[in-house]
Formats: C-alpha cells, sequence, structure tokens
C-alpha cells in the first residue's frame, strides 16, 4: 500500500506529538495515542494530519460522533482534503454519496506508484486488464468483427497494465490519469503515443469526437460515484461501432455504495440503466473478480457497449 500521508504542522513539537502518536497507535495504545494528536492539535489547530489520524482512532474506539467531528476538522485544515476526510464523511453516513476530492485521489495514487504493481500483481493477484481484453475479444467475436483497433484511450491508465494487456490489438494508446506519478510509471512502459494528467471527464473532454476506437477503464470507475458524466464522454469519443469496456465492484442492491475499502461499488442494475442513458449499446456484463482483498475476491463487474 502507499505510504502514509504526512502533512507537517509546521510546529516541531505538535510533529514530534504526532508521531510518539503514531507509534502508539502501531502498538494498540489507541487512548494514549489520542491523547498525544489532542494535545498536537492543540498545539497547531490546523494540524490536518493530526486531526485526520484522530478521527481514525476515534473509529477505531467505536466514537462515531467523535470521528466525524475529527474528520471535519481535519478537512477544514486541508482544502484540497489529501487525506480523504471527505470519503470516510461519506462512509460514517454524515454526508451524502458525492464525488471524490480530487487532491485525495490524486495524492492516493502518486504515493501508490513507485509500488503499485509490485502490489497489485504480487499481493493482490490483480486481473482486471486481463478480464477487459477476453471481454472485449468475445463481444467482437459475436459481433463478427475484429479484435483490432487503431485508436484506444486508456482511461485511469497507472502504471499502463491495461495498455500493456491491448499492446498487440492497438495501434496508438492515449492514457489519461489524475495522478503524475502514474503517467510518469505509464510514460517509462514505452506503451503510449501521448499521456494526459487530468481526470477521466476532463481527459475525455479534450479528444476529438468519434476519435477513438476503443476506450477502456481497468479498476477506474471504483473511484467514480457518477458514471453518466463520463460515459457520455466516451460515447462523443467513440467512433461509430467504437467498444467501451470497464471493470467496477458491485454489490448486491441498487445504485452507487462506498465500500469498506475506501471504494465505490455501483449494482448491476445502475449499470444497465447508465450505459442505456448515455446512448451505448450493452454488448455483455458478466461477474468477475478483479483483485483479491483480505484474502477474499472482490466482487466485481465487467461491462462491454459500443456506439452503434
Amino acid at each position: 500500500m502507499p505510504a502514509r500521508l504526512f502533512l507537517s504542522s509546521g510546529d516541531l513539537i505538535a510533529d514530534r506529538r504526532f508521531e510518539f502518536a503514531r507509534d502508539l497507535q502501531l502498538a494498540g495504545d489507541l487512548v494514549a495515542a489520542a491523547d498525544l494528536l489532542e494535545q498536537a492539535a492543540e498545539l497547531a489547530p490546523n494540524f490536518a494530519s493530526a486531526w485526520f489520524t484522530l478521527a481514525e482512532i476515534r473509529h477505531q474506539l467505536g466514537q462515531r460522533d467523535a470521528a466525524v467531528a475529527a474528520f471535519l476538522e481535519a478537512r477544514a485544515a486541508d482544502p484540497e482534503d489529501r487525506h480523504g476526510a471527505t470519503v470516510w464523511l461519506m462512509r460514517l453516513g454524515a454526508e451524502e454519496l458525492s464525488a471524490m476530492p480530487p487532491g485525495y485521489v490524486r495524492t492516493l495514487f502518486d504515493q501508490y506508484a513507485p509500488r503499485f504493481e509490485a502490489v497489485l500483481l504480487g499481493d493482490l493477484d490483480y486481473r482486471a486488464p486481463q478480464l477487459l481484453f477476453k471481454a472485449v475479444v468475445a463481444a467482437r467475436v459475436t459481433a463478427r468483427r475484429p479484435a483490432f483497433f487503431r485508436r484506444a484511450v486508456d482511461l485511469g491508465c497507472g502504471t499502463g497494465l491495461g495498455a500493456r494487456a491491448f499492446a498487440k490489438e492497438v495501434d496508438h494508446f492515449t492514457g489519461i490519469d489524475l495522478s503524475p506519478g502514474m503517467i510518469e510509471k505509464a510514460r517509462a512502459t514505452g506503451l503510449y503515443a501521448e499521456l494526459v494528467t487530468a481526470d477521466m471527464v476532463q481527459g475525455l473532454r479534450e479528444r476529438p469526437e468519434t476519435s477513438a476506437d476503443l476506450v477502456l477503464a481497468a479498476d477506474a470507475m471504483v473511484y467514480v460515484d457518477d458514471l453518466a458524466p463520463v460515459l457520455a464522454e466516451a460515447r462523443r469519443v467513440l467512433a461509430p461501432g467504437g467498444v467501451l469496456a470497464f471493470t467496477v465492484e458491485t454489490h448486491d442492491g441498487r445504485g452507487v455504495i462506498l465500500g469498506e475499502g475506501l471504494r465505490y461499488a455501483h449494482a448491476a442494475s445502475y449499470l444497465r440503466d447508465a450505459v442505456a442513458r448515455a446512448e451505448l449499446a450493452l454488448a455483455s456484463l458478466e461477474a468477475a473478480s478483479p483483485r483479491i482483498e483480505n484474502n477474499e475476491p472482490v466482487r466485481g463487474l465487467v461491462a462491454v457497449a459500443t456506439r452503434t
């Protein structure tokens, strides 16, 4: 996993109390850790890392209201919300489901970039790109069309695992990712003709209409609550007959929820409706696990849609 984010308070004593508190937290002495973090926050009221860690501990201790209050303080101390206090507030039911703060997603993956592939492939049995490849090939066989694409867009491209899976079937790959750290890793692969640092919707909006034959999103939609904007832009960018393929995590209910892993899960019925509203034709929607987490397969769906 990525290294834990630390934003210095600018006060040496407060920073040291934070460090001692983290040692106590890791040792399991949560009450003593919380006491030290409160002291650190008193010394430096805008100490976002102290407030966020205090909120986590309050949550661990079952003190929901105190956790919510501390998460609110953490967000107020860092308007970019790089720790992701908003995500936790949604998870605790203190705020309505909404988009994740871009500063949080960018920081998360910038920190994750150095170990991204080692963790995903070595520890989590990550296979979303391979699932997409098989689903796209199967859809093209059913449609009696070749599984070869002149121009493709890889949304949330990360380190380039999606492009690697499709490299022999695509002439020209464009990668889009919000994280500069991930973009640098993708550039090093040599698989992309073009790389863009942007969120998925913004990156697609910069592409000309009908300029792609394939749009991929491997394990990227799990950081998007409302899929309508990205699906609409994907349709605009796709040429007639073009293919959109993506994975999501899923659940048994309806709509969208924020799961325990702090990623969005989209119900199958939500996906069908969202694809139809985007005026795309759903070619296939299959259950498949994109990774292992806590020694259990993560429930997921693989969707393939086309622009008619």
